[in-house]
């Protein structure tokens, strides 16, 4: 009888085996108490509880099942999980970001399940401790935000590794030889994941494209449009529906607008842009008044809603500005043709036009579609000149709108707007794309007088849409909205910049811009500008799209639109699309198809801005490539554990000095106050120090400078 009843026992074990882990698939989990696997099997009696716990034994030694840490977390229902997206470490830990909490959730480096940077989870919640940070681990990774990765080949016997360039794939990516695809040792490649075992460390994979050589110009920028995921050229379904756009306008298609042709109009761009979104019209009207038309390419006439080029416009979202190309939105068919507003030739425009008196108050607004002729094309050296000189073409005209365009400007300051005018950095390259110059392009008169007007006509837009009287229209639109600084940040800037002697207020939202206007205002010129500049910035929110309207807090706007560039920015595009809607009279359509939209945009806006720092940071190392030797000096411009970076003054070229690589003493990071310090003669370097350097090292394969103090 005893054996019978054994083997009883194992046919009932085995059943609680596969019960539990019928659990366990259904609940997406490698880890359950024992207590909460009884009441899912409802299992109440103590001897097959016992059961339950031997069973659950059985399988973690078949590692089916992980040993859960006592005490550490307690065990609930489907409301303890939350999704969210991952941003990985340097050390391996994560943290899940998700619009279901208000805090980030931290991720142990042995609870990541494997999940990459961007990668929408799962999230099992552990119990929260007091004043800790919430804590979880990854149990499903429920979409990938990438599978395909750009590096460099390291090859074995029988198979080879591609290294990843990306500083956020912390893994290696295996890849067997007959997926090699003649990739060579020291290449740089795009491989595709395709597998990932449970017990393997890295992933398996495949080459899917060999770019050559690293060091190349060519090769490493490809290589950085592969990293985003940015296309090197459009498909010929693409082109081809690009080239069936007909050049010449039909005399219909005028009679359906109004005639801007007779009307004095013009544009204002940077000397080597090619594609012009925007032009203005200037005439003086009898009463005294000024009639401005802000005309702006009509993109959304030549694009039709789901054609293979709009399909492919939603997929790009926004052009990309390399540093030595662009990868455009649209073909340049459109881009550079026949919407762009060259001039001496007729386009069709999506208008903003107001009348304004001679104190840049307007009066009376109009919007629609348009046809126009540029008369004349400037370069913003240009119009700068006849700004300064009062003479040349256009001078009365131009020199009336600037008077004007000083005036919204002061107007915007005293509501509160942010005076934010960094120095861009831009390259001079010679033949061979190689950098001969690094200088600074900032904002001037010119490029105020239209970035005003521009300015004008977004917030006008969002304002005929979004207002109805003193309230919200409710009505379906795209809105450009930034949202209110973290106060957190702003208090580390306030910490900060007070030992240069710099204030920030945090009484209220006026006083915080105010503050800032003022310190921004005082720091130009000085040592610490670019350093500051950008910290503030950092201490901001993000502007990013959306169908819900918060407003604008860097511009002190209660309503703000993007109207202006519809060449090169798709939310442009679905605002031109929704206006001339309206103005048929048309009903608000469902939100979510636009807000989806909105967050593509903003993702993409935010890919192609780092695709455009990372061509930089290329850019710089290739000029910095002969210098390794020379001494300059710089600004500490950042702080870590593991060095200082060093903004050079000269270049604004950014490298770092190792903390390995002070000799005169052992440094300690000190978070708290933005420094190292010298263990044994307290020496100290903070952030905003002036501090001579040599470069050691620079690296265009990893993008990187190394300096040594002098």
């Amino acid at each position: 009888m005893k054996p019978k009843r054994t083997n009883k026992r194992l046919k009932r074990l085995a059943k609680i085996e596969k019960a539990i882990l019928g659990v366990l698939r259904e609940d997406r989990l490698k880890q359950f108490n024992y207590k909460q696997i009884s009441a899912k099997l409802g299992i109440n009696d103590h001897t097959e509880r016992d059961m339950v716990l031997q069973a659950l034994a059985s399988l973690r030694k078949q590692d089916l099942v992980e040993e859960p840490e006592r005490g550490k977390y307690r065990y609930k229902h489907s409301d303890h999980f939350i999704t969210g997206k991952v941003d990985l470490t340097s050390k391996g830990s994560a943290y899940v970001i998700s619009e279901e909490l208000d805090q980030d959730v931290y991720i142990t480096p042995k609870a990541t399940l494997n999940a990459l940077q961007g990668d929408l989870v799962k999230v099992l919640m552990y119990a929260q401790r007091k004043n800790k940070k919430p804590e979880g681990e990854i149990v499903e990774i429920l979409e990938r935000a990438r599978t395909e990765f750009v590096g460099t080949i390291e090859l074995s016997k029988n198979y080879g590794f591609l290294v990843p360039d990306s500083r956020k794939m912390l893994v290696d990516i295996y890849i067997p030889k007959e997926h090699l695809n003649g990739a060579k040792h020291g290449q740089k490649a795009v491989a595709r994941i395709t597998d990932w075992p449970p017990k393997a460390s890295s992933p398996f994979g495949e080459i899917i494209e060999v770019l050559g050589n690293p060091g190349d110009h060519e090769v490493e920028i490809h290589s950085i449009l592969a990293e985003f995921g940015l296309p090197r050229e459009f498909s010929k379904e693409v082109e081809l529906e690009a080239e069936s756009i007909p050049d010449q306008i039909s005399a219909e298609e005028i009679k359906k607008r109004r005639d801007f042709r007779e009307v004095l109009t013009f544009t204002i761009d940077p000397a080597d842009a090619k594609d012009f979104d925007d032009a203005i019209s200037f005439q003086k009207l009898k009463n005294g008044n000024y009639e401005i038309g802000v005309h702006i390419a009509d993109v959304s006439h030549y694009i039709l809603e789901n054609s293979t080029l709009d399909k492919e416009a939603v997929e790009r979202a926004t052009s990309v500005y390399l540093v030595d190309r662009v990868v455009p939105m649209l073909p340049e068919k459109l881009s550079n043709g026949v919407c762009s507003l060259r001039p001496h030739e007729e386009k069709l425009c999506f208008s903003a036009v107001f009348e304004m008196n001679s104190n840049a108050e307007v009066l009376n607004s109009w919007f629609g579609r348009t046809v126009i002729y540029s008369d004349q094309r400037f370069a913003y050296e240009d119009a700068l000149a006849v700004i300064e000189s009062k003479e040349g073409p256009l001078a009365e005209e131009i020199n009336i709108l600037n008077d004007m365009a000083l005036k919204m400007r002061a107007d915007r300051m005293q509501h509160g707007a942010l005076a934010f005018d960094r120095a861009e950095v831009k390259f001079h390259l010679d033949e061979n794309n190689n950098p001969t110059e690094v200088y600074f392009k900032e904002s001037k008169e010119a490029n105020h007088l239209i970035e005003e007007f521009m300015l004008l006509a977004n917030r006008s837009v969002a304002e005929f849409i979004g207002k109805k009287g003193n309230k919200p229209s409710g009505k379906t639109f795209v809105y450009r909205i930034h949202d209110d600084p973290d106060p957190d940040k702003l208090r580390d800037l306030g910490t900060f910049v007070k030992q240069f002697g710099y204030e920030v207020s945090y009484t209220n939202s006026r006083a915080i811009s105010s503050s800032l206007n003022k310190m921004l205002n005082q720091v130009k010129g000085k040592p610490e500008d670019n350093m500051i500049s950008k910290l503030a910035i950092r201490s901001m929110a993000k502007a990013i799209y959306s169908t819900d309207n918060i407003g604008h807090y860097g511009l002190s706007f209660e309503y703000y639109t993007h109207f202006t560039s519809p060449i090169r920015r798709y939310p442009d595009v679905m605002v031109h699309r929704l206006l001339q809607h309206y103005l048929d009279g048309g009903q608000s359509p469902s939100k979510d198809h636009y807000e989806m939209l909105c967050e593509h945009s903003s993702d993409r806006e935010r890919v192609a801005t780092e695709a455009e720092r990372e061509s930089v940071k290329y850019m710089q190392v290739k000029f910095m490539e002969d210098k390794v030797g020379e001494t300059f000096m710089g600004t500490i411009s950042g702080v870590t554990e593991w060095g200082i970076f060093v903004e050079l003054r000269d270049n604004h070229c950014e490298g770092m000095i190792r903390i390995r690589d002070f000799k005169d003493d052992y440094y300690v990071f000190d978070e708290a106050n933005f420094c190292i310090v010298g263990d044994r003669y307290g020496k100290v370097f903070q952030l905003g120090d002036n501090i001579a350097i040599q470069v050691k090292n620079a690296d265009l394969e990893k993008k990187q400078l190394d300096f040594v103090p002098v």
